[in-house]
């Protein structure tokens, strides 16, 4: 059973930056893909960013590409993600997940973290 933890949400000005982080344990980090979800208020859970089991690939949602980036770091089971020029409507809760497949849709990931709200004033 692998538990996901995240960490570094909070309240920020657009325009601003937030890097969040997410500790795995209790599995073998390298064999999973890592994710990144989100969900605002009232709406369904959205793709935002994956990245590979190396770290070597990463796939990004149109309205992140180009501002977020995700990267892991084996040595500490640690993924984050790096969200640059943020804007009002990236305001939601951001959630990590684990799952076996490269793969952007939510069934792809069995496991997920608690979530970290992040919001974004105008």
């Amino acid at each position: 059973q692998v538990q996901l933890v995240e960490s570094g949400g909070g309240l920020v000005q657009a325009g601003g930056s937030l890097r969040l982080s997410c500790v795995a344990s209790g599995g073998t980090f390298s064999s999973y893909v890592m994710g990144w979800f989100r969900q605002a208020p009232g709406k369904e859970r959205e793709f935002v960013g994956i990245i590979s089991w190396s770290g070597g690939r990463t796939i990004y949602a149109d309205s992140v590409k180009g501002r977020f980036t995700i990267s892991r770091d084996s040595a500490k089971n640690t993924v984050h993600l790096q969200m640059n020029s943020l804007k009002p409507e990236d305001t939601a809760a951001y959630y990590c997940a684990a799952g076996n497949n490269f793969a952007t849709a939510k069934w792809a990931f069995d496991y997920w973290g608690q979530g970290t709200q992040v919001t974004v004033s105008s």
